[in-house]
């Protein structure tokens, strides 16, 4: 069970019992420390946009859509960069190792103190992923997601975790639409395994929701 920490009290509202606390100390020398403030929140940005996705390395967690937010709180324990963070999905097997990734950035950075607070809503979607990561997905051979998926906050949102493109997933290798899917599932829960009758290649689809 993770410790209590201090500067976990949520911000806004909606972030009350998503809270994943970490350490507050990172593991240096606190004479190296830059001091979490205004002042250091855009080396903060800089350092935490540069940690790549542990299943696709070749985007970040930034242009994920995964890194939602770096701020400054301060309460009666003091000054915190406060990192926020929501999982593609719930259960996510990777946000562990996101969250370690992220205090490695902050250590090496000689950034602190921090903490990390996961929020679930509002829900992530693929609609938040850049332009530039689904150019870098589609370079990696994951075919990006397609269509617009997010609704406003308030509104009834039906829950669906696969949805087949209607003039089909474009193969990320020769460009075809003449796709099939193999299996709902890829390499890992959100996408889904596809394979290309032009070119016969393989391919992950990156589902969107």
């Amino acid at each position: 069970m993770p410790t209590m920490n201090p500067f976990a009290t949520p911000v806004a509202a909606h972030f009350a019992d998503t809270t994943m606390n970490l350490p507050l100390t990172p593991p240096v020398a606190p004479d190296v420390l830059t001091p979490a403030s205004e002042a250091s929140l855009p080396l903060a940005w800089q350092t935490l946009e540069a940690v790549p996705d542990p299943e696709i390395p070749v985007v970040s967690i930034r242009e994920l859509g995964i890194l939602r937010d770096v701020r400054v709180v301060t309460n009666a324990s003091g000054t915190a960069f406060e990192i926020v963070i929501t999982p593609t999905y719930s259960g996510c097997p990777a946000m562990q190792q996101i969250a370690e990734d992220i205090d490695a950035a902050m250590t090496r950075a000689g950034l602190g103190p921090w903490h990390i607070t996961t929020v679930l809503a509002p829900a992530w979607t693929t609609d938040w992923i850049s332009p530039e990561a689904r150019e870098k997905l589609r370079g990696y051979g994951i075919a990006p997601p397609t269509g617009t998926h997010a609704v406003a906050a308030d509104a009834p949102r039906k829950i669906t975790f696969y949805g087949r493109p209607k003039d089909g997933v474009t193969c990320p290798h020769c460009g075809s639409t003449e796709t099939e899917v193999v299996s709902a599932f890829g390499s890992t829960a959100c996408k889904a395994h596809y394979r290309c009758r032009t070119c016969r290649e393989p391919f992950d689809y990156f589902k969107p929701y």
